[in-house]
């Protein structure tokens, strides 16, 4: 099993505490915080492990990149606490289990994208922006990140790996080395849980956004500014790849968006509560979505952009009702390109 690459004493030394004080959804002082992460760090029982909504965040306000939310998943389940009813856990277990087929069953060609587990968004890979790209989904190209939220960070260390091997695999066996990745939590996989718990990743890992600006360069003669103002829904494991933020303003810039000045953005992005309602907790998730959404709405926002699929499916809906369009990056693109 890999094992996570923490230090406890740049832990025990920090006067900072911004991996609790910081949290949005756990209100404590800082003489508790002291006394909490010491008993998280020396493996103890403690209050944060149930209330933690799971949301990746203190993975980000971390000065020294020390993991201080996979040190909580990892005690969350030693301590046998799961943040979703067992019932829900065991059947996304089951329902996003490997099935074992890893040949895509056509060509790859280069660039190449991975749809992680979403077939709804292949529509999404459409159009000039996307010409001649390749793309492939299911279980066994499936990154498992998504059990972070579960407390099963012994699932992804037993999955993931097996993930890598069939991608690479099939890369390989088309010529191929580098992968695009649809999904944050994909990229965050390949990089950064790869590096915080020592898995070798052979092939490129390449974030979408980054795919998009090389290809709107090249597309710039036709670009129509869209003199639109957008709400960015940050997804969780964006927290994990915090390098990767300025990508959003950049394709804005590209295609003409001025992103919506909100309260609720950046470090300080809320959840999109679809994990707090697996959790149970119906009234965190409400009051988060209500003040998520009526920030977009003060902000003058006309769009909404996620990148992370369960944001959209979660929030897509109730944005709508409020006045404003849920799109991908993608969809602003075909916009900006007339399409």
């Amino acid at each position: 099993m890999y094992a996570l690459n923490f230090s406890k004493d740049i832990c025990l030394a920090c006067e900072t505490l911004d991996c609790l004080l910081r949290c949005q959804y756990i209100d404590i002082d800082i003489k508790s915080a002291k006394v909490e992460k010491k008993k998280i760090i020396t493996g103890q029982d403690s209050y944060v492990l149930k209330q933690c909504t799971t949301c990746y965040a203190c993975e980000e306000y971390c000065p020294n990149r020390n993991h201080p939310f996979f040190q909580i998943v990892e005690l969350q389940e030693k301590k046998g606490y799961s943040p979703a009813p067992r019932p829900i856990t065991n059947q996304q277990i089951k329902m996003y289990a490997p099935k074992g087929d890893i040949d895509p069953g056509y060509r790859l060609t280069d660039p190449c994208i991975s749809l992680c587990l979403f077939p709804d968004m292949k529509e999404k890979v459409k159009g000039a922006l996307f010409h001649d790209t390749s793309n492939f989904l299911g279980r066994d190209f499936f990154c498992n990140l998504v059990y972070l939220h579960f407390a099963r960070m012994s699932l992804i260390k037993e999955r993931l790996p097996q993930v890598v091997k069939n991608i690479d695999d099939n890369l390989k066996k088309n010529g191929l080395n580098e992968l695009v990745c649809f999904h944050d939590e994909c990229f965050a996989g390949f990089t950064f849980w790869a590096e915080a718990y020592g898995l070798e990743v052979p092939f490129t890992p390449i974030h979408l956004y980054d795919f998009i600006l090389e290809r709107l360069e090249g597309l710039k003669s036709k670009i129509r500014s869209l003199d639109k103002t957008v709400a960015y829904q940050r997804p969780c494991s964006n927290r994990l790849i915090p390098e990767t933020r300025g990508l959003v303003d950049e394709v804005f810039q590209l295609i003409g968006v001025k992103r919506a000045d909100r309260k609720y953005d950046h470090e300080n992005a809320l959840c999109c509560g679809s994990i707090m309602v697996m959790q149970g907790r119906d009234d965190l998730a409400e009051e988060v979505q209500e003040k998520n959404i009526q920030d977009m709405v003060d902000s003058g926002a006309e769009y909404c952009l996620f990148n992370c699929p369960m944001c959209y499916y979660t929030l897509g809906e109730k944005v709508e009702k409020r006045g404003i369009i849920p799109v991908t990056m993608p969809d602003l693109c075909r916009l900006a390109l007339g399409q």
